[in-house]
Formats: C-alpha cells, structure tokens, sequence
C-alpha cells in the first residue's frame, strides 16, 4: 500500500484507531464471473450478492446489533471542540442501522454498498474515496474554523470545524475530502474509477479490538470486484 498519511502537529491519535482498506483495478462490469448480477457499466449490484445474509442477521437484531458501549465509544471519538456528534453530527454508521430498520437501507454500487455493510455490522464509521482524485499524499486532522465541503449533489454542505477529517494535498494547501459523517462529492467514488482507498474510524480501547475483523471483511467485499485490496492498520 503506497499511501503516504500525515499526522498533523497536535493531533493526536491517543482515541482514534484508523484502518485502511484500498482497492486497485475496479470492475464496474461484471467481469470476474462472480454472479452478482451487474448490468454494464455499472458495478456490481446487491440484489443477490454477499451481502444479503449480513443484512438480514443485522435486521434480525435490531436495535441490539450496536451495543449501547460502542455508540457511546464511537461519540465520545467525534466529540471534540465545538463538534457535538448528535443529530445530523452523528456517526454514518447510526445513520445505517436506521435507515436498515426502516427498510430504506442505501443500494449505490458495489463498492460503496460493501462499506455500508461493513459499517453497518461493525458500527464504525467509514469514508471511502476515489484514490486517484484525491491523490496519496494525505493529512490527518480536525477540521479547521469556516472550512466545509459539499457532501451531495443538491449541494449541501457541512459544517467541518474541530471534526475529525482525512485531507488531501492540493498545490501548498490541504483540503478536507472525507470524515466520519459525510465525504466530500470532489472525492466520492463514481462509475469508472480505478482505485479506491477507505477509512475505517474505531476508538481505541476494548470498543476497537474488532478493527482488523472489519477491515479484512472489507478488504474480502473488494476483492470480489477488483484486481487487488489489501488493508493495513495506521501506525502511531
């Protein structure tokens, strides 16, 4: 995995523990033969595909799938500042289970479709970003006073002051492009990229012992629809 990850001066990843999944060679056809079902030009779908066993183990269990320890964990990890993880703040992964529960679960592609799954199981909040447009060279940091990003494409925005953030390199300036609420729509991954990377946001302590379960599950959803995923876990 050829990623070079700053850490910003004063942040520090005493709370946080980062994994990271990237996939090279994307199939957005149906070409590996793997009986998904996928139509051409676009990748491959979930109507009958791995994840539906997943889905209906994590709908059988309702509101017990995420334990009370862990959604406060995963609060505490975002609550920093001015930053309140609540409401819309919340983590992505609440948002999941709700949307499961009320039989309006997110079906994108494959590839976005695997980390909601993953998220969805696990808890953790997870990004997932197009490698190529947001480049290797990235930063770790809290969102600075006034910076935002559109996150869809009705043009909402959200607020990114003292949020946890990935950000990439742009000329001499580093631009916030992903975080455990929403993703940035200039790196979001769309029918036709190539490479892809993903964050895996878990607190440090017994609440983020399953980190590397979730990435290798993560990884092994990628793999199916790619030329190769590997994951790794940042390094303090």
């Amino acid at each position: 995995m050829k990623l070079n990850i700053h850490i910003a001066q004063g942040f520090s990843l005493e709370t946080l523990r980062l994994g990271l999944v990237q996939a090279n060679g994307l199939k957005w056809e149906n070409e590996g033969g793997i009986g998904l079902g996928a139509r051409p030009g676009t990748a491959l779908t979930v109507a009958a595909s791995p994840f539906e066993t997943a889905l209906k183990e994590a709908r059988d269990k309702g509101e017990f799938l995420v334990s009370p320890n862990r959604k406060a964990a995963l609060r505490s990890l975002l609550r920093y500042g001015n930053y309140k993880p609540a409401g819309r703040a919340k983590p992505s992964s609440e948002y999941l289970l709700q949307a499961l529960l009320e039989d309006d679960f997110p079906h994108v592609n494959y590839f976005v479709d695997s980390i909601n799954v993953v998220s969805l199981v696990s808890a953790y909040p997870i990004s997932i970003i197009d490698l190529d447009k947001a480049g290797e060279e990235l930063l770790i940091r809290r969102g600075l006073e006034g910076e935002s990003y559109v996150f869809n494409q009705g043009g909402q925005s959200i607020n990114l002051k003292d949020l946890l953030c990935v950000c990439r390199k742009s000329g001499e300036r580093w631009l916030p492009t992903a975080n455990p609420v929403r993703d940035s729509m200039a790196t979001k991954l769309f029918p036709g990229a190539t490479r892809a990377l993903a964050f895996i946001y878990a607190p440090v302590g017994p609440e983020g012992h399953d980190l590397e379960a979730a990435c290798e599950q993560l990884a092994s959803y990628l793999a199916k629809a790619s030329d190769l995923a590997e994951w790794s876990i940042l390094q303090r």
